[in-house]
């Protein structure tokens, strides 16, 4: 089931960046900028969502852009990060620093150990 934004019939573009800045709930801005969401999908990957539209938006000039044009971007990048979590984990796409430090697929780098959580939970004297 997804979730699209029915309350106002077109997007309120003016001022959109400002609008945008004022929004806290990743729900907010799924509405503000009417990108249909599936709310599980949100639910497990809302901080790297948000994480990655802000990688995108960061790529961005908007500089001399009218009002709709800005409009049309952010929703676009917000539709495509939805798109990468929407069909993978986020696991697979690492855009925190703590997840792209510790990943499993990259070598260990030297002078620094990694001491899995589990490990330390074991009881002593027993393995």
């Amino acid at each position: 089931m997804s979730r699209c934004s029915t309350e106002r019939p077109i997007m309120e573009v003016a001022g959109i960046l400002t609008q945008l800045k004022g929004l806290s709930a990743a729900e907010e801005f799924f509405a503000v900028l009417r990108v249909c969401y599936d709310p599980k999908v949100l639910d497990v990957s809302r901080l790297h969502i948000m994480k990655r539209m802000g990688q995108y938006l960061a790529n961005e000039d908007f500089s001399d852009l009218t009002d709709q044009v800005i409009a049309a971007r952010a929703r676009a990048t917000l539709q495509r990060a939805y798109e990468d979590f929407a069909t993978a984990a986020p696991l697979s796409h690492r855009v925190f620093k703590v997840l792209k430090d510790h990943d499993p697929n990259r070598p260990a780098t030297p002078g620094r150990t990694f001491v899995p959580f589990d490990s330390i939970l074991k009881p002593f004297g027993k393995e």
